[in-house]
């Protein structure tokens, strides 16, 4: 089961829609499994088509931080979007789910990256860091994948340190200094 900080409220257990792992019952993984249910249920996709709670490891300046992806999502083997979820402003996400699209996989740069709230959402080019769409809408549907796919530019993935620049980026943003 996934450690969850104690500032969490625990219902119990619950089983993740994709996997069926049990997980710990908090009102973020409520919002994940929603999620998760949307992704199948009204966008179309194939639960083998996404991977949940990938993750990056960072070090830096004696502060190790795990940054969480709720969802890495592929179409033919190759993963084209990256979703990440937190409570509050959207904004404030961006920077650091670029990173993430950016450095997650070795081989190339994941072109599209999504921040969620649970109640809106931002479709990010992770190439330039825009904005292209805004509304939980902005999420795009496996058949609007399917159309976009073939423009997608899956870029060299960043070595040495323009790895390192975006590694320390989601390791200044994903910090959490709580409950001490």
């Amino acid at each position: 089961m996934t450690d969850v900080p104690t500032h969490h409220i625990i219902y119990g257990v619950l089983n993740d829609f994709i996997t069926g792992e049990e997980l710990p019952d908090t009102d973020d993984e409520r919002f994940r499994q929603d999620l998760s249910k949307m992704m199948v249920n009204e966008l179309g996709y194939k639960k083998e088509e996404l991977e949940p709670r990938r993750f990056i490891e960072t070090l830096f300046t004696s502060q190790f931080v795990r940054s969480n992806i709720e969802l890495v999502v592929n179409l033919g083997e190759k993963n084209f979007m990256v979703i990440r979820y937190g409570p509050g402003s959207l904004v404030s996400r961006e920077r650091a789910a670029i990173a993430a699209a950016r450095i997650l996989e070795k081989e190339y740069q994941i072109p599209l990256a999504i921040v969620t709230n649970g109640r809106d959402a931002e479709l990010l080019d992770s190439k330039t860091g825009k904005v292209l769409e805004t509304g939980m809408e902005a999420i795009p549907s496996r058949e609007q994948a399917v159309e976009m796919f073939p423009e997608l530019e899956f870029r060299e993935a960043p070595v040495g340190k323009r790895r390192e620049g975006e590694m320390r980026i989601l390791n200044a943003f994903d910090v959490q200094i709580c409950c001490r």
